[in-house]
């Protein structure tokens, strides 16, 4: 990589007119103005207008920058790598995905016994000539005759679901449209799926942006029209409540699993299908735990006993076991909880599998059925489980497992004869010995420990000199472990730092941990983040002036929040997708749900911690903010772009004149990406190209 040109001083920015309106809004007696409500009619001529006025503007001073195109080309020179998915089997059908570098979308494959040839079976890069329509979703029929599957348009939630012949690739005509935050459970006897699904709009537009309420659990039997599904369960009378359904692993019970807002646990319901070949729809959901305090995840059972893994009196979670033939009787405990976090568990041969995470690091232990213990799998290295998968009573399981430095091992473990081999091994054209992985722990603003992993080159100096892509998320009980990615090895290949903070709100210590980020706690995952900033700085890795902060969805409204409390923090920041509006976010699209995490503003209580720190309320008139690149999609339906829109309307008319410069870059045919996992590769290299040179430029990386 050539030497870039030192970073210029960048002009006064123009920014394009944001008009204002008129408009308040009164909060249990206190009046909140909200002068770019119009930004909220996103098809309105006014807001297309502004949106290309602001693209114009970024896209001019970004295109400027020659660490762009410098680190475009290198995300593509080692994206360019051939990798291979996680196999799941139905029937004696294995199924994976594989991409040979640069395909917008991977391929799915298929073979017939796990070392048949291999066969096409569905490309996704056929679908759209620019990748984006993507496959998000893949179930099997139990006799593995079909392939349901679930195709994502342009990064949208929404998913079409159809049917494909394993045997021959042909579809079916079969196709469901509405459905969303789903998965498509089949009945044993293969003639139909289970899945969730909201009404249709009244216009059929799928780009909805308004509240979604009343989910409904439908049956769709092969070979039918939708118009004639069933639905199966739904709740009318409480249009907010998320019901979703699956299939219980020996096919006699449909398992209703329904969360509400503001909620962070969940009640259970079942149905008892009767035959597993000759299922029932008939009979009556029957209310097994009727609660919204606790999580409960069902495993699988055997018989009439439902094993369940549940956060209940242990906040690091254990295995239950419930008796359908007393259900008044307490649960028993099977599995305790333990110093670690249990953070997955299924069922395979008769034995648990488990994942546990010491310090948010891996490991897999099993246990048989009555808990005892039966020995644990071996894992390569320091690093992170991203899934495992196999049948119920087959003693064949996959797991897949990747570092920072390691891009991707495909473990195989017989559970019988408990031996393990390497099934897949990544390799990549990068010599990674070259860099190092450290986990550091540093107190947060009220003394809590709290980790996070380094990623540099060898030999690194402490002299303050190392500009730092710091990332954060903190919400919603996710862990951030050490996995692998391309972008942070550009990063570091020139000398930065990638600094990964595992703050409050995750799950890396259990549902206490996770609580602690919430609601009126929110301000401790900020803290959290400050801190790790500022103990970098301490500790001579770099300085204020060279960390560039890096956060999606909820880490967006992270930044927000914390750009606003400390605009000293950092030289550049880089909120994506971010939930701008804490006021009004539960308004919109799925907003609603978030409530478990955040609150929401129709209570006194809601609404003033809310107030305190929403980064649409509390950006400050002339202050001297770092420069802000904020990223976000015209079709993201997860979080509403209006988030972003009057955030960089607020932040453009108060930001010092001689401070940011604050832009937005609005990706056009583009969804929430990230976390959505349907971003086209072409795509996600370029965002982060736009990203992370924006913060290169700011902060003197590659100098």
């Amino acid at each position: 990589m050539a030497a870039l040109a030192p970073v210029l001083a960048l002009a006064a920015v123009s920014y394009p007119p944001s008009e204002t309106v008129d408009h308040t809004d009164d909060y249990h007696g206190t009046k909140v103005a909200d002068p770019y409500r119009w930004l909220e009619e996103l098809d309105s001529p006014d807001t297309k207008a502004w949106v290309a006025a602001q693209n114009a503007l970024t896209d001019s001073v970004v295109d400027a920058f020659p660490e762009r195109a410098v680190i475009k080309q290198r995300l593509t020179e080692l994206w360019n790598y051939p990798r291979t998915g996680l196999p799941f089997k139905e029937a004696n059908w294995y199924f994976y995905t594989k991409n040979d570098g640069l395909q917008n979308q991977s391929p799915l494959y298929v073979t017939d016994g796990l070392r048949g040839a291999e066969r096409l079976l569905l490309d996704p890069n056929t679908l759209s000539a620019d990748g984006t329509v993507a496959l998000a979703l893949t179930s099997p029929s139990p006799d593995g005759k079909w392939l349901g599957y679930g195709l994502a348009t342009g990064g949208s939630d929404w998913r079409e679901l159809r049917l494909r012949d394993v045997a021959t690739g042909q579809d079916a005509p079969d196709s469901i449209k509405w459905a969303k935050f789903t998965g498509m459970s089949w009945t044993h006897d293969g003639k139909g799926f289970f899945y969730s699904r909201y009404p249709a709009p009244a216009d059929g537009n799928p780009k909805v942006f308004t509240k979604l309420e009343n989910r409904q659990l439908y049956y769709h039997r092969v070979g039918t029209p939708q118009s004639e599904d069933r639905m199966v369960y739904a709740m009318p009378d409480q249009p907010a409540w998320f019901p979703g359904g699956a299939v219980s692993s020996d096919g006699r019970y449909l398992l209703i699993s329904v969360s509400q807002p503001g909620k962070l646990g969940n009640s259970v319901y079942y149905l008892d299908l009767g035959d597993a070949q000759k299922p029932s729809f008939d009979g009556p959901v029957v209310k097994l735990i009727d609660q919204f305090v606790s999580g409960y995840n069902f495993l699988g059972n055997a018989g009439r006993t439902f094993y369940f893994s549940t956060d209940e009196g242990a906040p690091r979670n254990r295995i239950v076991a419930l008796d359908l033939d007393h259900p008044a009787a307490p649960a028993v405990t099977v599995v305790p909880e333990s110093a670690d976090t249990m953070e997955g568990v299924r069922i395979s041969a008769g034995k648990f599998v488990l994942t546990y995470m010491h310090d948010a690091v891996n490991r897999v232990v099993l246990c048989n059925l009555d808990g005892s213990a039966a020995g644990e799998i071996k894992l390569p290295g320091v690093g992170s489980v991203g899934a495992v998968s196999g049948k119920f009573k087959d003693p064949e399981i996959f797991i897949s497992y990747s570092s920072y430095l390691a891009p991707g091992t495909t473990l195989r473990h017989d559970l019988a004869s408990g031996m393990t081999e390497v099934f897949n091994e990544t390799k990549m054209p990068l010599d990674l010995t070259q860099f190092e992985v450290k986990q550091v722990f540093y107190p947060s603003k009220d003394g809590t420990k709290i980790p996070m992993f380094l990623v540099y080159k060898k030999g690194l100096k402490l002299d303050g000199t190392a500009p730092t892509w710091l990332y954060g998320y903190g919400g919603f009980n996710i862990t951030h472990k050490p996995a692998f990615a391309v972008p942070p090895l550009v990063w570091i290949e020139r000398g930065g730092i990638y600094a990964d903070a595992c703050l409050r709100g995750g799950g890396e210590y259990g549902e206490d941990w996770h609580k602690a980020g919430t609601k009126e706690r929110k301000q401790n995952v900020f803290d959290d983040y400050i801190a790790a900033a500022d103990w970098l700085v301490v500790q001579h890795y770099t300085t204020h002036r060279k960390i560039v902060l890096d956060g999606r969805s909820n880490g967006g409204l992270l930044l927000g929040a914390v750009v606003n409390q400390r605009p000293d923090l950092a030289g550049a920041a880089v909120p994506a997708v971010g939930v701008m509006d804490m006021l009004r976010y539960h308004k919109f699209t799925v907003g609603a749900a978030w409530a478990s995490d955040y609150g929401n503003s129709d209570t006194p209580e809601g609404f003033k911690y809310l107030a305190a720190y929403s980064p649409l309320h509390t950006v400050k008139a002339g202050a001297r903010y770092p420069a802000v690149l904020v990223t976000t999609g015209d079709h993201d339906d997860r979080v509403f772009p209006a988030h972003s829109y009057k955030y960089v309307a607020t932040m453009q008319q108060a930001v010092a004149a001689d401070a940011g410069p604050v832009l937005i870059h609005i990706e056009a045919n583009a969804g929430h990406g990230g976390s959505s996992g349907t971003s086209p590769v072409s795509k996600t290299i370029a965002d982060w190209a736009y990203r992370m040179g924006f913060g290169a430029h700011f902060t003197g990386w590659g100098k």
